[in-house]
């Protein structure tokens, strides 16, 4: 017996961007809602966000076409960035020197999962479990209630 297919994945490569800087945006939405990714996306001022933002469209296209699924069942469940090829180019400086101009690119890759087709990990994954650390009171410390007054002299 086949297992249902839940993750559909879409892939930018040779996007000229740092990794660096994709990762700052991608780190934002992994785990988040297909629809709260939007949002964020459109709202944050990187330029990184544009080609992220067609990358989860399409890849929320692509879950619509082949899973047939609903784009509000769609959550990101991997987003990664990888460095890609480095075009190098050299700019000629004063006294016949020359300057290197690296321009860096990455690779993309968006993966959405379908919450509805797998509910058992979708539950298991959101349940709520009880925090590890004790319950701690907060203690004020005044420097009059020790009985000691500071003087400033």
């Amino acid at each position: 017996m086949r297992k249902k297919k839940t993750e559909v994945y879409a892939l930018g490569r040779h996007i000229s961007i740092s990794a660096d800087k994709a990762r700052r945006v991608i780190d934002q939405i992994r785990g988040r809602s297909y629809e709260e990714t939007l949002m964020i996306l459109e709202l944050m001022p990187y330029r990184a966000c544009y080609p992220i933002f067609k990358l989860v469209y399409s890849a929320a296209t692509n879950a619509c076409s082949i899973l047939g699924s609903d784009e509000a069942n769609l959550i990101i469940s991997k987003a990664e960035v990888n460095e890609g090829t480095t075009a190098k180019k050299f700019k000629p400086r004063a006294r016949g020197r020359s300057y290197a101009i690296k321009r860096t690119t990455c690779h993309i890759t968006i993966v959405v999962k379908d919450i509805s087709l797998d509910e058992y990990e979708f539950v298991s994954l959101y349940s709520l479990k009880k925090p590890r650390w004790k319950k701690t009171t907060m203690v004020y410390h005044d420097m009059y209630s020790s009985g000691v007054v500071w003087d400033k002299k």
